[in-house]
C-alpha cells in the first residue's frame, strides 16, 4: 500500500470514530464548556448539607462551613466530569467570598481536588494574609510534583464581598479581583495538559481535614473550562458580588415550599446594629440597622437610604444646663466634630495667646481638655476631611510674636492622636474658613476682614493640590469687612454666600451669593444686609432657606439711630420660578452673630446668638420653632452673656447645644429635654 493510500485509510478510520482512544474509550470533550458549579454540588436540592449554614451580610447571602464536618463537604469529581476523567487544560475559577481576618501564619483553603488514596492536592486554592495561592499537581517528573502559584498583595480581609476570577492557560496564570487590573504570573511548570481526576473528590473549604478550614463566607465557586471568565463577570454592576452560577439557597429570592407556608431555605442574618450619629448607608451597609438613641428610632439601610422601621416621635420640651465649660479665655467660635474611631471633639477659638485655643474631647458625658494649640486672637475653626486625611483650620485675627499674620491648617496625626501643623497661609484679620468639594475637588475659602484700616479687600478661595498635598490660590473675591462664608448646593449647582459687615463707612451694604460656573464663582444675587455676621442655609422638606444674622446698623452719613443693635435679622427662601432668594420672614434680634439650625423628631428649629442689646451683654438668645404657615415662632429664651456662636450635636446620651461667650471665659453645654 502506498504512503498516500495509507494516510487516507488512517483519516477514514479517524472520521469513523476509531482513532485516539483514552482509557479504552473514544476521545471526546471532557465538558461542554458550560459553567461547572462546585458549590451547588455540595448543597442538596432539598435543603442544606450537614456542616453548612446560610448567612446574609451586606444584603448578600453566603455559606459558612462547620469545622466538625470537613469530609461531608465533598463530592466525587465524576459528578462534574461526566464524559472523561481529565481536568481541563485551560479554564477559569470564579469565586465570590467574604474573608475574615486571618492570623499571620495561617492558610485557609477555598477548595481542593484530592485523590482518594493520596494526601496530595491535585488542584486547590488557598488564602493567606495578603496572598492567594493556586496549587496543582504535575506528573511531568517521575514522582510527581506540586506547583504553587502565588499572587501577592491580594487584600481580601476587609469584611466586604469580593469576586475573584483566576484564569489558567499553560504557564500563564491571571487573577482579577473585583474587575480591577489583573495580576499576571508566568511560571516554569505549565498546568498539566492531562491531569487525571479518576477516583478524586472535590472538598469545599478544606483539604479533607479540619486544619486550614475556610472561616469566611462562600457565595460562588464555579469552574469554567476553556475560557477566561473575566469578560462574563466584569460587566456586572455590583462586581464584588457578580454571579455566574450560585446555589438556589443563596439566590436573592428564596425558593418557597409548595404549601407556601415557610421559606424552603432558612437563613441567618449577620445583623449589625450601629449606634451613635448617622452612619453611611451604601451597598456595603445594606440590610444593616442603625439605632438613633436621641430619637429612639430604628432604621434599616436599603443600600442607599435609611428607612425608618420604628421611631418614637420626640418633641422638644425644655432646655437644661448640662455643663459649664471653662475655656482658656473668651471664645469667639466653637467647632464640634467627630473623628471616626476616636471620638467627639469641640475646638474653641479663644481670644488670647498665651494660652491659645483648645480642643476638648467628649468623655463620660462631658467635654474635657484634650489639646492646646497656639493661636492669635482666633475667630473660628473649621473641621474637614480630604479622603482619609483629617484637617482643622483656624482663622487667626492678629499677628504672631514675629509680626507675621498667618492662619494655620492642622492635620490629625493618627500615630500621635493630636493635631499637628500642616500649612500656614497668609491672611488678613481672618474671620472664618469654609471647606467644600466641587466636582471631586477640595476647596478652602478664607474670609479676610480687613488689612490695616482698609475693610475692602479680597477674600481668597484655595484649591487642594493632591500632588503637593497643599492648598493653592484658586480665586479671589472682593469683600467688605467680611465675617462669614456659607457653602451650599441646590441640585447640581454649588453656591457660596459671603456675609459683608462693614465697608469703612456703613454696615448697610450688600452681601453676595455666588454660583459656580465654568470653573469659578460668579455673582448670582446681592442682598442688602446690616453688619451681616453669619449666613445659615437649611432645608425643610423641599424648601430651601437662607438666614442672615444682622449685627448692627451704622452709617456715618445718617442720623444716629436710637439703638444700633436692635435690628431685624432675615430669613430668605429660594423661589425656584424667579431663580432667586426672596424674603420670607424678619425676626427682631440684638446684635445677632450666628444662626444654628437643628431638628428633633419632626420639628425644625433655629437658635440665634444675641450678643448685645445696646446696654448689656447679658441678653437672651432665642430658639425658634418652625410652625409652617406662621414661619418661625419663639419657644425658648436662653440667658446668655455675649453669645458668639451656637453648635448643635448629638451623642448616644441625647441632643445638645453649646454656645461660646465672647465676654467671659465660659461656654455652656445645654441638653435638650424631650417628651
Amino acid at each position: 500500500m502506498s504512503a498516500s493510500l495509507l494516510l487516507w485509510a488512517v483519516l477514514l478510520h479517524w472520521a469513523s470514530g476509531g482513532g485516539l482512544a483514552r482509557g479504552g474509550r473514544t476521545w471526546q470533550h471532557c465538558t461542554d464548556l458550560r459553567p461547572l458549579d462546585i458549590l451547588s454540588e455540595v448543597v442538596p436540592a432539598g435543603g442544606l448539607a450537614r456542616g453548612l449554614r446560610v448567612f446574609q451580610v451586606q444584603g448578600v447571602r453566603g455559606l459558612q462551613l462547620a469545622a466538625a464536618w470537613p469530609r461531608a463537604l465533598g463530592f466525587p469529581a465524576s459528578r462534574l466530569f461526566v464524559h472523561c476523567d481529565r481536568f481541563p487544560e485551560e479554564f477559569s475559577i470564579i469565586v465570590t467570598l467574604r474573608v475574615l481576618d486571618v492570623p499571620a501564619k495561617r492558610n485557609e483553603y477555598i477548595f481542593t481536588l484530592m485523590a482518594e488514596e493520596s494526601p496530595s492536592v491535585l488542584v486547590g486554592l488557598r488564602y493567606a494574609p495578603s496572598k492567594l495561592h493556586f496549587l496543582f499537581w504535575s506528573q511531568e517528573r517521575s514522582s510527581g510534583w506540586q506547583t504553587r502559584v502565588t499572587f501577592r498583595n491580594v487584600s481580601l480581609a476587609d469584611s466586604r464581598w469580593h469576586t475573584l476570577v483566576l484564569a489558567v492557560s499553560g504557564q500563564s496564570f491571571s487573577l482579577t479581583v473585583d474587575c480591577s487590573s489583573p495580576k499576571d504570573v508566568v511560571v516554569e511548570t505549565p498546568f498539566p495538559a492531562s491531569l487525571s481526576v479518576k477516583r478524586a473528590r472535590f472538598y469545599l473549604g478544606n483539604r479533607r481535614r479540619r486544619k486550614g478550614l475556610f472561616t469566611g463566607l462562600l457565595r460562588q465557586l464555579v469552574l469554567l473550562p476553556g475560557a477566561d471568565a473575566t469578560p462574563r463577570i466584569c460587566p456586572a454592576v455590583n462586581f464584588e458580588a457578580a454571579t455566574l452560577s450560585i446555589p438556589a439557597v443563596l439566590q436573592d429570592v428564596p425558593v418557597k415550599s409548595v404549601s407556601n407556608e415557610v421559606l424552603k431555605y432558612p437563613y441567618e442574618t449577620d445583623m449589625k446594629v450601629t449606634l451613635g450619629s448617622r452612619p453611611p448607608c451604601t451597598k456595603q451597609e445594606k440590610a444593616q440597622f442603625w439605632f438613633n438613641a436621641p430619637r429612639r428610632g430604628l432604621y434599616l439601610c436599603d443600600g442607599s437610604t435609611w428607612i425608618s422601621m420604628l421611631e418614637a416621635k420626640q418633641r422638644l420640651d425644655y432646655v437644661e444646663e448640662h455643663q459649664s465649660l471653662v475655656t482658656n479665655s473668651e471664645t469667639m467660635g466653637i467647632e464640634v466634630f467627630t473623628i471616626p474611631k476616636v471620638g467627639l471633639f469641640a475646638a474653641t477659638a479663644n481670644r488670647y495667646t498665651p494660652p491659645g485655643s483648645a480642643v476638648y474631647k467628649w468623655t463620660d458625658g462631658k467635654f474635657v481638655p484634650y489639646q492646646n494649640i497656639p493661636t492669635y486672637q482666633a475667630q473660628s475653626w473649621k473641621y474637614f476631611t480630604i479622603g482619609k486625611k483629617i484637617f482643622l483650620a483656624v482663622a487667626n485675627f492678629e499677628q504672631n510674636d514675629r509680626g507675621q499674620e498667618f492662619s494655620v491648617i492642622y492635620k490629625w496625626s493618627h500615630r500621635k492622636e493630636k493635631f499637628i501643623t500642616h500649612q500656614r497661609i497668609t491672611t488678613h484679620s481672618a474671620r472664618d474658613w469654609e471647606a467644600f468639594v466641587i466636582e471631586g475637588e477640595a476647596f478652602l475659602a478664607v474670609v479676610n476682614h480687613r488689612e490695616g484700616n482698609n475693610h475692602n479687600i479680597d477674600s481668597v478661595i484655595y484649591r487642594w493640590n493632591p500632588r503637593t498635598g497643599l492648598f493653592e490660590t484658586n480665586q479671589t473675591i472682593p469683600t467688605s469687612g467680611a465675617y462669614d462664608w456659607e457653602f451650599f448646593t441646590i441640585g447640581p449647582y454649588s453656591f457660596l454666600a459671603v456675609a459683608n459687615t462693614f465697608n469703612g463707612t456703613s454696615t448697610k451694604i450688600y452681601s453676595h451669593i455666588y454660583i459656580w460656573l465654568r470653573g469659578s464663582f460668579q455673582l448670582f444675587q446681592s442682598i442688602l444686609t446690616f453688619g451681616a455676621a453669619d449666613w445659615e442655609v437649611f432645608h425643610i422638606g423641599d424648601r430651601v432657606f437662607l438666614a442672615v444674622a444682622n449685627s448692627h446698623s451704622y452709617d456715618s452719613g445718617m442720623p444716629v439711630p436710637s439703638n444700633f443693635y436692635a435690628i431685624n435679622s432675615s430669613i430668605y427662601e429660594l423661589n425656584v420660578t424667579a431663580q432667586m432668594f426672596v424674603k420670607f420672614q424678619d425676626l427682631l434680634t440684638y446684635s445677632a452673630l450666628d444662626w444654628e439650625f437643628f431638628s428633633m423628631g419632626d420639628d425644625s428649629f433655629l437658635v440665634v446668638a444675641n450678643s448685645f442689646d445696646g446696654f448689656t451683654f447679658s441678653v437672651n438668645s432665642i430658639i425658634y420653632r418652625w410652625q409652617g404657615y406662621e414661619g418661625f415662632v419663639a419657644v425658648h429664651h436662653l440667658p446668655t452673656v455675649g453669645c458668639r456662636d451656637w453648635e448643635a450635636f448629638n451623642t448616644t446620651e441625647g441632643s445638645y447645644l453649646i454656645y461660646s461667650s465672647a465676654k467671659e471665659p465660659l461656654s455652656k453645654v445645654l441638653k435638650l429635654k424631650t417628651t
